[in-house]
């Protein structure tokens, strides 16, 4: 199911117009993750642009793991990844690469741009480098190794390979400007030594390129036509076709890079530093908690691959930053398991019920929808005996005003079953209900002539004590218990100042986590849910969207709710 309502944007303008001027004779593009973490919600924008894009021209999409910082890099992720792309509805048409693919290539780019003058072995520290960079008002100043001589330089980087120089040592730099107005340009890194065993190339390399110097190269190598990317990658476009340019007698092709703006939501944490930081710090279950807005955790969660392709559409592409409330894509996923979902009945907390006129002994069976909206969906069977339960919230012994649904004396109607009158209710010492007394009226069995006998009350979902199923209910919230300020973009994190010994301080973030993000309740189903698969999600009646998790036993499912509903009742028929 394709739910992308996308019909034009201005990159598919662009690339209309580069085809149509004969820039490029096809479309490839490609999906560039870091295997650094799992994938979350803010990385779809770029990940449905990418195949999507493929798909709209014909082309093809590769998929490359930029691993080009061996610290934080694992299989795990690359897993992971995969299995995100497959479930968005996507396949790497392209092929599969990795940035480790191209590491000779980079090699012999950086000596090649050293005997040409371009690059050269510098010695300043990470701090002497940071304070030689100037600012965004006043220019940087050259370091005093940036002129030394190429066969210098060539011999000193060999050595780095080598493994003869401490990590932090030497820095392989470009040689472009220390004077640009861009601080990008400003002589970036190209390579670092790190002593750190890689997971494809094991021991082979103890120095690593640089993300902005091995990411145009790999486009490159694959010949790339369009890098498309998210807007904090503007001010390395310069970059991007400087390497390009620079190494262009080295390389097959010459991709051109177009930004859009990047998806910012309300209440969502959209740092892989601070999920990494959540998960690490033990405050969530793991990357695939359903609190986290990693692609693994919506899945478990319950949403669905298409209603994120159909929440990335309805939010477009352009280049203007702006933040998308959570609750659209709440809106797409209950668009989309409104179609998909049986509908059952589960209590959350519940209230026993006792039918003080029902017979001793009898079962009823009853047949019900498992979709008010497709009979195709077919149907399933339900009991019903003297005892039942409902919500707590559904009885108040001394109503409310307009409170129209279970007290004493007040009719309401059970769902898919009988007009039923309160009669009362029993206490215990603490002055607690725990146990309704009712009157069934037995003329107005749903689906008779009596059920259209008009009563005040409301419709009650409900189960049967006899033969319901306990199972327990995790309600989620927002992670955070206040409006977060606006996330700095994330870029690679594998740049000249962000490496894993440069992390930013979360003290801040992990004070801002929500302790009750996570409720947890005891409740009864219907048996129809105890055989679920885990990820089999249903509507509970009244209650909202609920996903079967893996964590459920034989004697005990676990529901994840997934999202609630619009209209408690809107939808559902009597």
């Amino acid at each position: 199911m394709d739910n992308t309502r996308e019909t034009s944007n201005f990159i598919w303008d662009a690339i209309e117009k580069d085809l149509a001027e004969g820039r490029y004779q096809g479309v490839h593009t490609r999906f560039p993750p870091e295997p650094n973490g799992y994938m979350h919600i803010g990385h779809c924008k770029a990940l449905i642009m990418d195949f999507l894009t493929a798909e709209k021209f014909g082309g093809k999409c590769n998929l490359r793991f930029d691993d080009t910082n061996p610290a934080k890099e694992d299989m795990e992720y690359v897993m992971n990844i995969e299995k995100d792309i497959r479930w968005l509805g996507f396949d790497w048409t392209g092929g599969l690469f990795y940035a480790s693919d191209y590491y000779d290539k980079c090699y012999e780019i950086a000596e090649d741009w050293i005997r040409r003058g371009l690059a050269y072995v510098d010695e300043l520290s990470r701090e002497e480098m940071r304070a030689y960079r100037g600012t965004l008002t006043e220019p940087g100043k050259n370091s005093p190794w940036r002129d030394r001589p190429a066969e210098e330089s060539l011999d000193l980087f060999r050595r780095m390979r080598a493994g003869e120089f401490p990590e932090g040592s030497k820095t392989l730099r470009m040689k472009i400007d220390m004077a640009s107005p861009n601080l990008v340009m400003r002589d970036p890194a190209m390579y670092r030594i790190k002593y750190k065993e890689h997971w494809r190339t094991g021991n082979k390399w103890c120095i690593y390129p640089m993300y902005d110097f091995a990411h145009p190269i790999g486009d490159a190598m694959e010949e790339i036509t369009h890098s498309l990317c998210s807007l904090e990658y503007e001010i390395h476009r310069p970059l991007y076709d400087w390497v390009v340019e620079h190494a262009q007698n080295l390389l097959p092709g010459h991709p051109r890079q177009i930004e859009f703006a990047r998806l910012n939501m309300t209440d969502t944490v959209m740092s892989k530093r601070h999920l990494r930081a959540l998960v690490e710090g033990g405050y969530v279950s793991g990357w695939d908690d359903p609190r986290m807005p990693t692609l693994s955790g919506l899945r478990r969660r319950g949403y669905t691959g298409e209603a994120v392709r159909d929440f990335i559409s309805r939010i477009g592409m352009s280049k203007a930053d702006s933040v998308v409330d959570a609750a659209v894509l709440e809106s797409c996923v209950r668009d989309d398991l409104g179609e998909k979902a049986f509908r059952v009945m589960a209590v959350l907390k519940p209230l026993k019920v006792i039918l003080t006129n029902w017979p001793e002994g009898q079962v009823k069976q009853i047949t019900v929808e498992n979709h008010p909206d497709h009979p195709e969906m077919g149907t399933h069977t339900i009991t019903m005996s003297r005892e039942i339960y409902i919500e707590q919230e559904d009885f108040m012994e001394i109503p409310e005003k307009k409170y129209m649904r279970m007290f004493p004396g007040n009719e309401v109607r059970l769902k898919s079953a009988y007009i039923v009158r309160c009669d009362g209710c029993e206490k215990d010492e603490n002055g607690n209900v725990t146990a309704v007394y009712c009157t069934v009226d037995f003329d107005t069995e749903s689906g008779t002539p009596g059920a259209d006998r008009k009563i005040k009350g409301k419709t009650l979902h409900w189960v049967n004590a006899q033969d319901a199923v306990p199972f327990e209910a995790r309600l989620y919230e927002t992670l955070l218990k206040d409006e977060a300020p606006a996330e700095e973009a994330e870029a690679a994190e594998d740049t000249e100042d962000e490496t894993e010994e440069a992390a930013p301080d979360r003290k801040d973030f992990i004070s801002r986590l929500n302790p009750d993000s996570l409720t947890v309740l005891r409740g009864f189903a219907e048996p129809l849910v105890k055989d679920a698969a885990p990820g089999t999600t249903y509507q509970f009646l009244r209650t909202g969207y609920f996903c079967k998790d893996p964590d459920s036993t034989a004697e005990l499912p676990v529901f994840n709710r997934t999202v609630g509903l619009r209209d408690s009742f809107a939808r559902q028929k009597k």
